[in-house]
Formats: structure tokens, sequence, C-alpha cells
């Protein structure tokens, strides 16, 4: 089990994977990247590409908070 002093020295970056490297990639976004996606390109003025993949949507979601100044 896990304990408090074991979570603080956890690398919270160690369980982050690439997009690209998800076995989940390739299926389409969920619907909470879909809104959020949507609603960070509304702040950015961008459009939002159709037929996106789920990992295509987080790189996405990445740039967007990148240039909206989210996420920091």
């Amino acid at each position: 089990m896990m304990t408090d002093a074991n979570r603080s020295n956890a690398n919270p970056q160690a369980a982050v994977k690439d997009p690209d490297e998800w076995v989940t990639g390739e299926e389409p976004p969920t619907a909470a990247q879909e809104s959020y996606l949507h609603t960070l390109a509304q702040e950015a003025g961008a459009e939002v590409p159709e037929d996106l993949t789920k990992a295509e949507a987080s790189k996405r979601i990445d740039e967007l908070q990148a240039e909206t100044g989210r996420g920091q």
C-alpha cells in the first residue's frame, strides 16, 4: 500500500505516456476531450479538425493549452 510519504516521492510524470504509444490512441476522442478541445479552440480562435483520433485530440489539447495559457 502506498503511504503519504511514498506518494510525495512518486514521479508524477512516470504514469504519463506519449499519446502515440496509447493502445487506444486510434479510437475516437472521448466526450470530455471533445468538449475541452472545443472550449480551448474557441478561446484561441482556432478550428477543430474533424475525425481526430484520441491521441491527436490529446496533442491538440496540449498545443491549445500552451497557446491559451491554460493547464499551467
